[in-house]
């Protein structure tokens, strides 16, 4: 090993000794199944296993399964090349036979310590990645969400944003790995997690939320897929997730929306259901820009609103040429974001109006 592997010279001393531990017992197992008769595959089984027991589990998180096989393969030619030392005369064949079929067992046995070491693994991630989605969800200090990410290897790819959608239901890991699959393909950091009937996504390098979302649309159930604001880090991810649930609470409200849809989008509907953030949003951001711009653009709406949207209408209520409102509407749209024009900003126009006249100083 030392003169073949590279990298097993590079291995500290307490590693390479707990490697030979293991092709001590390989060897010592071998010359015992032999006395045995080598005939029981059971037997082969059981004896093969115990290889792998002489060392601590540590021992497959350190080594790879490739470097394991590495292992095995030099362990197998020494034992190969000394037969013709060892064996009786014109026994050599059948003890070369008796190794490979050894040797087999061995490498079955080894697919099993890893396919062991992967799932408990893979056990305790899902576990850490349910505790992450939770502390989200709660809203946990910054300093719990980077300790919980840290453990599951997450490299904070700004920016981040979080995506909540329907679960396709059955069994949990294969829910998961269909969400990694998608975020792989994608080049996306993610993490996942089922937190009842809901698929909460956290992803990293989501530079346009909606189209990120859309990427992992296939990992989810039917409904709404519902994408948080983007966000510079993980600390800050809470921010995201408690949008992007709010949406999901309210989607329904409108039939028509578009899937995956961003929580911003959905303003009006998470206000009406009480979510107190999007409030603040529609006042601070809507009300706010429309009082700061002045120039009558909120008598034009209230008139344009009243005139069920036509414009000579709203101009002859408020005095004044309908080119004048057609400006003032323009108006509207360029403080806003939002055109009266379009039948959803109108909506969201109106909702906003109402919210920041109920509580201006909010």
């Amino acid at each position: 090993m030392d003169e073949t592997l590279p990298w097993f010279r590079a291995l500290p001393a307490d590693q390479r000794s707990w490697v030979m531990l293991v092709a001590q017992a390989g060897v010592r197992s071998l010359v015992e199944w032999l006395r045995s008769g080598g005939t029981v595959a059971a037997d082969t089984q059981e004896i093969s296993d115990e290889v792998f027991a002489a060392a601590p589990r540590a021992l497959a998180r350190v080594i790879t399964l490739t470097q394991t096989v590495q292992l095995i393969k030099v362990t197998i030619d020494v034992a190969e090349a000394e037969v013709i030392g060892f064996a009786a005369e014109g026994e050599s064949g059948l003890l070369l036979a008796a190794i490979l079929r050894f040797s087999r067992e061995i490498a079955f046995s080894a697919a099993r310590v890893y396919a062991r070491a992967a799932e408990s693994r893979g056990a305790w991630d899902a576990r850490l990645q349910a505790l992450l989605v939770d502390a989200l969800l709660r809203g946990d200090s910054s300093d719990v969400l980077a300790s919980r990410a840290a453990a599951l290897g997450w490299v904070d790819t700004p920016p981040v944003a979080v995506v909540v959608g329907r679960s396709p239901g059955g069994d949990l890991s294969a829910v998961l790995h269909a969400v990694y699959r998608a975020a792989r393909r994608a080049r996306l950091e993610v993490i996942a997690g089922v937190h009842g009937d809901r698929l909460v996504a956290v992803v990293g390098g989501a530079g346009a939320p909606v189209a990120t979302a859309a990427a992992l649309a296939a990992s989810f159930g039917d409904g709404p897929i519902v994408v948080g604001p983007a966000v510079p880090s993980l600390d800050q991810a809470t921010e995201s997730a408690r949008a992007a649930l709010a949406g999901f609470r309210a989607a329904p409200a409108w039939p028509g929306a578009p899937s995956p849809v961003s929580a911003d989008d959905l303003l009006p509907e998470r206000a009406l259901a009480g979510d107190m953030d999007a409030r603040r949003q529609l006042r601070n951001d809507v009300f706010a820009a429309l009082t700061r711009a002045g120039s009558g653009l909120m008598e034009t709406l209230d008139a344009f609103f009243a005139a069920g949207g036509v414009l000579e209408s709203a101009a002859r209520e408020l005095f004044v040429h309908p080119n004048t409102v057609r400006y003032r509407l323009r108006r509207v749209a360029e403080v806003t974001g939002l055109s009266p024009l379009d039948g959803r900003d109108a909506f969201t126009l109106r909702m906003a109006m109402s919210i920041g006249r109920l509580d201006p100083a909010g």
